[in-house]
């Protein structure tokens, strides 16, 4: 059993890694964070460092949960990378962090958001950062 974390590197990650650790906790299993990105540009501001990878790896381990991390660069987009990784690791749900676009914004670039929950087969949460 596992839950897959849809992790970008911004304000909503945070909030949604939290979720997603009480979640693994609470049901004894893995968490898999998925941090992608098409491969286009090494720079990505989307993709994690090492270094920050390695912080959530050692909460997560800190709260006795396993933890197995993917940054795949293959071209795909990333709700396919966190799709195809919900199924390899037979995940019993989906945690995304979720921030607020404008019309347009969702229309020019799509929602990996939306097409996460549109297109998966295991529940998926949306979590928002707290405002404050």
């Amino acid at each position: 059993m596992s839950i897959v974390l849809a992790h970008a590197h911004n304000p909503s990650a945070e909030a949604a890694f939290d979720f997603a650790l009480a979640e693994a906790v609470a049901h004894h299993c893995k968490l898999v964070i998925v941090n992608s990105s098409r491969g286009e540009a090494p720079g990505d501001p989307k993709l994690a460092s090492s270094e920050q990878l390695t912080a959530l790896t050692d909460r997560a381990t800190d709260a006795g949960v396993a933890v197995e991390i993917e940054q795949p660069m293959r071209g795909n987009d990333a709700d396919t990378e966190v799709l195809e990784a919900a199924e390899r690791h037979s995940a019993t749900m989906i945690v995304i962090g979720t921030r607020r676009r404008s019309a347009m914004g969702k229309f020019i670039l799509g929602s990996t958001a939306q097409r996460i929950i549109m297109d998966a087969d295991v529940p998926v949460v949306a979590v928002k950062p707290a405002k404050g």
